[in-house]
């Protein structure tokens, strides 16, 4: 009887399920959405009860539409987003008339204070997240929890990486993976250890104190199998077999990079290929087999995701996130929104199939942005200036009010998107990090519009993959390593993804315009930069 393979992906805001065979063909795959909490002061928040019932319905779904033997399926892998579960406390992380809410979303900037304070100690472990600690990390937030939430914080019984929580939930094994505590946990993978000095001198003592029994006192490679395999209780709320193999976890983000960077038709090499992972926000992977340091990029980080290798990652702290917000604020895009709703998709394809269908080649489509220039920094700059207080520019709007200005505007944002992209790859080179392909994943980066622009803006080959669901094969594979079907990721990476497309960058005119575009780009966002240093001052200190 063939083995079958599930991978499991929990985004911001849906949690997603693959089944795949032993060479990668995705057979079916079920979305079940997960709600989201915000307020106004920057809090995000999620409950992983509601996450685990969506996630058991998205596989049960999923083995559904297969129309596979549920027992024949051999392993189940997980990624999702980096965001804090904090386990078995008194009450939520937020509001206490909701208690279930137990999860601080990745992008909640609630930590910034603590993040400026973490990094004024210039402690060695932040040498490997690109010299400066982001809010959107993990001990950031755990500050915040034990300086505003105490009891919050000290009646918790375990803080987990969601990925691992999941893991957790489906095995009991308390193991983490190394991607998401050297990622965003400042674990030193390399040396095998927590560093008890920087805890110590950042306020969270009692972690070292406690042996760090809540954060992970093992801590092993993305694939490893854990505990006894899927307990019975899972089990049962997935329909699955007990007992089949479960592998350590990844950062979806990194799930993609591992369904990409060493695909079989492309070059076959992890360290000359940047996965680009176009979702929500955007993450770019490099991988390397020596560390190497480039200051405001994240790493670098041993073994994160492909074990054995450095990675270096970067990208915006809102990507898909940024054209939403962006095209939200012109006056057509409800009625916008209304027309591609008839059509039977949403705003963002709605549009670029309207840009495609008035150009003659998607590169022409850059002419349509015209004045119009984006730098798209809604919730602050990632990589390369690690600055979460940097916000967005947008330049040259005139009167128009329709559809094709919203159509050009569309177009400048994905050009600022490809800019920000061309600025981290030319960062990285700069300091001894260069790749040949890129490698995109996540839905946005998919459509041959925003590849050819990507390919354009950044002068670099865009690669896709032959599978639909790149971050759902990716944690498929940990599902086939922890189940012995390959020896190890290197092994399954080859063997379970194929290139299936290749946008080369034009040489010709366009290609001149991207180039006196991103030179503005870079003006724009270094005079916003200065104009953001003369006003500050001036500001009340809750302006922040």
């Amino acid at each position: 009887m063939s083995s079958y393979f599930i991978g499991v992906d929990v985004g911001t805001g849906s949690a997603r399920a693959g089944v795949f065979d032993a060479v990668g063909t995705l057979l079916a795959s079920a979305k079940h959405d997960i709600l989201i909490f915000r307020n106004d002061e920057g809090h995000v928040e999620q409950s992983t009860a509601q996450i685990w019932d969506a996630v058991c319905t998205a596989v049960r779904d999923a083995v559904t539409s297969a129309a596979i033997d549920p027992s024949a399926v051999a392993g189940i892998g997980f990624d999702a987003t980096c965001s804090l579960v904090v386990q078995g406390a008194s009450n939520g992380v937020g509001d206490p008339a909701h208690p279930e809410r137990d999860i601080i979303v990745w992008m909640d900037h609630r930590a910034l204070e603590q993040a400026r304070r973490i990094n004024a100690t210039g402690h060695m472990v932040l040498s490997y997240v690109g010299g400066v600690i982001s809010p959107e990390m993990q001990t950031p937030k755990l500050l915040w929890l034990k300086e505003h939430l105490p009891e919050v914080y000290s009646s918790a019984k375990h803080f987990f990486d969601l990925t691992d929580f999941l893991t957790w939930k489906s095995t009991g094994a308390l193991e983490r993976s190394s991607c998401t505590v050297t990622c965003k946990w400042t674990y030193l993978a390399h040396e095998d250890r927590w560093d008890e000095t920087y805890f110590r001198t950042i306020g969270l003592d009692d972690l070292p104190d406690d042996g760090f029994r809540r954060i992970g006192q093992s801590v092993v490679h993305p694939g490893t199998p854990l505990g006894n395999g899927l307990n019975q209780e899972a089990a049962d709320a997935m329909g699955l077999r007990a007992g089949i193999a479960v592998g350590a976890g990844l950062i979806d983000a990194h799930a993609g990079g591992v369904g990409t960077v060493a695909a079989k038709g492309g070059l076959q090499d992890a360290s000359s290929c940047l996965g680009y992972v176009f979702g929500t926000s955007s993450c770019t992977m490099t991988t390397t087999a020596e560390p190497t340091f480039v200051p405001g990029v994240w790493g670098p980080y041993f073994s994160a995701m492909v074990p054995g290798m450095w990675l270096n990652e970067g990208g915006q702290s809102a990507a898909g996130a940024a054209i939403d917000q962006l095209l939200n604020l012109h006056p057509y895009a409800g009625k916008a929104s209304q027309e591609a709703k008839q059509d039977g998709t949403s705003l963002a394809p709605w549009l670029a199939a309207r840009v495609l269908a008035g150009v003659d080649r998607p590169s022409d489509a850059v002419n349509l942005a015209g004045q119009l220039q984006v730098v798209p920094e809604f919730l602050g700059n990632r990589a390369p200036f690690a600055d979460p207080y940097a916000r967005a520019v947008v330049m040259g709007l005139g009167m128009e009010s329709g559809a094709d200005n919203l159509a050009a505007l569309y177009v400048a944002g994905l050009c600022g998107l490809g800019y920000g992209l061309r600025q981290i790859i030319e960062t990285q080179a700069g300091n001894g990090v260069s790749v040949s392909t890129i490698s995109v994943s996540g839905g946005a980066g998919t459509h041959p519009l925003t590849r050819q622009i990507l390919a354009d803006a950044t002068g670099i080959p865009i690669e896709v993959t032959a599978c639909s669901e790149p971050v759902l094969l990716g944690a498929a594979m940990l599902a086939a390593v922890a189940a012995k079907l390959y020896p190890d990721l290197q092994a399954a990476m080859p063997a379970m993804s194929t290139v299936a497309g290749r946008s080369e960058p034009v040489r010709d005119a366009a290609r001149a315009l991207h180039e006196a575009r991103y030179q503005a780009f870079l003006r724009i966002q270094t005079l916003a930069r200065e104009v953001r240093k003369d006003i500050e001052p001036l500001l009340p200190a809750a302006s922040g």
